[in-house]
């Protein structure tokens, strides 16, 4: 089983930046078997795709609305996750979620092709 702890939510202005952290907590998990996937949901809105990095850090997807202030890589060596979010909206505001893929390939941007999924985390970007 593979239990995700996300980290590192918080509340900041508008320019500012915060670091999620996602780290797989389960003994014997093996981090590296996954792609790993972010996702946000603001309040009344669906939940939508951020960032994903593939098992081997080769390849990553962005949804538009982040890309180049956003920037998500990993440490397999740490079982985490990273999502470095940089001058951030208050458009941003939302629980962001952290997601693990089994599968091959690039790494999805479709939430139903991910297997496990963390709790949450609130980032809060004031005007």
């Amino acid at each position: 089983q593979v239990q995700l702890v996300e980290s590192g939510g918080g509340l900041v202005q508008a320019g500012g930046s915060l670091r999620l952290s996602c780290a797989c907590a389960a003994s014997g998990c093996t981090f590296s078997r996954y792609a790993m996937g972010w996702f946000r949901q603001a309040p009344g809105k669906e939940r939508e795709f951020v960032a994903a990095i593939s098992r081997n850090v080769v390849n990553t997807n962005y949804a538009d609305s982040v890309k180049g202030r956003f920037t998500v890589s990993r440490d397999n060596g740490k079982n985490t996750v990273y999502l470095q979010m940089n001058t951030l909206k208050p458009e941003d505001t939302a629980v962001y979620y952290c997601a693990a893929d089994r599968r091959f390939g690039q790494p999805s941007v479709y939430s139903d092709s991910y297997d496990f999924w963390g709790q949450g985390t609130q980032v809060t970007v004031s005007s």
